[in-house]
């Protein structure tokens, strides 16, 4: 029997979360779901986004499964995500990225972003008025840990490139600090090959021809970027699922926005926390079950009839998740 957290979220999180948690279910792996609220509701009743109850949970199981949780902009709060992720020093934000149900064709690529550093370190300086300043971190040791997730990854995996996406041309010491603790981890993986791509030729190779990149690894800020501009390859970010991943702890996590606007509509879509989902059976040993949930999910986003309005179709979450489920037996 697994334990796992979850944390529903607020405005669509509680419908896909839902979703998500049948589908599991339906696999057969025994799971007993810890429910712990967290959102915009709880601010408005504990004065916190994430209560005290929440961040228990994680320390004591470890594992959680979490929706879309809205952080109110320009007030003062941090990102709910960000915090998770320094917390509990969720170092790798992974984020495989493929073509589901002909979308996207041939994308194929698994984004490992630094989770704890960079810009997002969160160091900012008001100098004056009219002038700010935020400190940009780069250490030697975060690098060198994503570098070797994403190698020891591509290892595992059977991938054959490893690709560090960088702007040392322009920030000589940080982001060159990052390549040199890049090149030091490549060099114990002489079987895969090493590529070095500067992040605005970057971002146009993805758009030209995005089938020719393996596994990517990058700093926190051009992770976040890549991240969804790959996900927009293949649909969107309703179809692409997202881990945070440290020693101890693990947070899987749908990685679109909370959509206030079709809350409790039923036509949000339930396939990146489902995809997300995957991933955590995949983390506790599940792999088998792992696998069923995403070649039903294939064979359901493939189906057009099912489709929710975000992929072009007149679905809904119910109608998509009973796909998923039915598609799996």
């Amino acid at each position: 029997m697994h334990t796992v957290v979850m944390i529903p979220g607020d405005g669509i999180g509680p419908e896909v979360s839902r979703a998500a948690r049948r589908i599991v279910d339906a696999t057969g792996v025994p799971i007993e779901w810890v429910v712990e609220e967290a959102g915009a509701h709880m601010l408005e009743r504990t004065g916190a986004l994430v209560p005290e109850s929440a961040y228990r949970a994680i320390e004591t199981h470890r594992v959680a499964l979490k929706g879309p949780i809205t952080t109110p902009i320009g007030s003062g709060f941090k990102s709910v995500n960000v915090s998770l992720r320094q917390k509990y020093g969720l170092y790798a934000n992974i984020r495989p990225v493929r073509s589901i149900g002909g979308r996207g064709a041939g994308v194929d690529l698994v984004i490992f972003r630094e989770n704890t550093e960079d810009l997002y370190a969160g160091r900012e300086i008001r100098v004056s008025d009219d002038e700010a300043h935020a400190v940009k971190v780069i250490t030697r040791g975060a690098s060198e840990r994503i570098a070797a997730a994403a190698f020891a990854y591509a290892e595992a995996a059977g991938r054959k490139t490893v690709t560090a996406v960088h702007k040392a041309n322009i920030m000589k010491l940080t982001d060159g600090l990052f390549l040199e603790a890049f090149r030091k981890v490549a060099a114990s993986y002489p079987g895969i090959r090493a590529q070095e791509v500067i992040v605005d030729n970057m971002c146009m190779q993805l758009v030209m021809r995005p089938a020719a990149f393996d596994v990517i690894v990058t700093e926190n800020l051009y992770g976040d970027i890549l991240s969804d501009l790959a996900a927009g390859l293949v649909g969107g970010l309703g179809l692409v699922p997202g881990a945070n991943v440290g020693e101890r702890y693990a947070v899987f996590e749908a990685v679109h926005g909370s959509a206030p606007d079709i809350a409790g509509k039923g036509i949000a879509n339930p396939v990146a926390i489902t995809l997300s989902a995957a991933m955590m059976l995949d983390h506790l040993g599940e792999r088998a079950a792992a696998e069923a949930v995403r070649k039903a999910v294939e064979s359901a986003v493939a189906d057009g009839s099912v489709a929710t309005p975000d992929l072009g179709g007149s679905g809904d979450t119910e109608g998509m998740t009973d796909a998923i489920i039915a598609a799996m037996r």
